[in-house]
């Protein structure tokens, strides 16, 4: 069992489905967890929700997208608990159409959400990291991002860049002993996947060859593992959890 005790994380995009799923299981390892959505009530159910567990939680409404927001939420953190030790970018909307009738402001929004964020979080919260000579960021991509989606060239997109980004800055800091690492997420059981019609699901779930979707757990239980004090050597890595079906 992974011990996170003294430990403190930051999950963006954490008031539903894999995020949340991420920020329970951080707080089930003893890490102080700080509960990020752009919305304050959001945050406000998950932190009530977790608090009423006994897991030590706070929360703020942060737009990661937006720089001076994302510096807040890390400020925020040192303020409430001292430290920062754990980064998850997990942040991300999709807004999906063919390229032929895709908005200019579907790509650029989606590109801000996805990707913009993580550069201005993991900018923020390297400086103290940096400091402290320690720390984990782990940053949520997808299998979109490695092998592509029709109706998905902005999600598909940004979710590449975040591991050419990973990659990136992993050479950049881990002389300091910071690793960057991503997990990408297969087609996963969540509230949004719930949502659609039965034969695209089932047509999904015919793409995987273990033949089902991924619980988040399963995702989220990667994430804590890349947070640990024993997975210190590993840096620079994409960890798929896809069931096989991109190998």
């Amino acid at each position: 069992m992974i011990n996170l005790s003294g430990k403190v994380a930051i999950v963006t995009g954490s008031s539903r489905g894999i995020g949340h799923a991420i920020a329970e299981t951080l707080a089930k390892a003893d890490a102080k967890v700080m509960i990020s959505s752009r919305n304050a009530g959001d945050c406000d159910r998950v932190v009530t929700e977790f608090q009423a567990l006994g897991y030590t939680v706070s929360g703020f409404a942060a737009d990661v997208a937006d720089t001076a927001s994302a510096q807040q939420l890390v400020q925020k953190t040192i303020e409430t608990w001292g430290d920062i030790h754990i980064v998850v970018n997990n942040a991300g909307i999709a807004r999906d159409n063919l390229i032929m009738r895709m908005k200019e402001s579907d790509w650029d929004t989606v590109m801000a959400v996805n990707l913009k964020s993580i550069f201005n979080v993991s900018q923020a919260a390297i400086r103290p990291m940096l400091k402290a000579r320690g720390g984990r960021i782990i940053n949520i991509t997808s299998v979109v991002g490695q092998m592509g989606n029709p109706g998905q060239t902005n999600y598909a997109a940004s979710k590449a860049g975040i591991i050419g980004f990973t990659k990136s800055l992993a050479r950049e800091i881990a002389s300091r002993n910071i690793t960057v690492n991503a997990v990408a997420p297969g087609y996963t059981d969540t509230s949004m996947v719930q949502t659609m019609p039965d034969d695209v699901l089932k047509a999904m779930i015919a793409q995987v060859p273990m033949g089902r979707l991924a619980q988040p757990e399963e995702i989220a239980r990667v994430v804590v593992f890349l947070a640990a004090e024993e997975s210190g050597f590993i840096t620079g890595q994409t960890l798929s959890i896809n069931g096989g079906h991109y190998m």
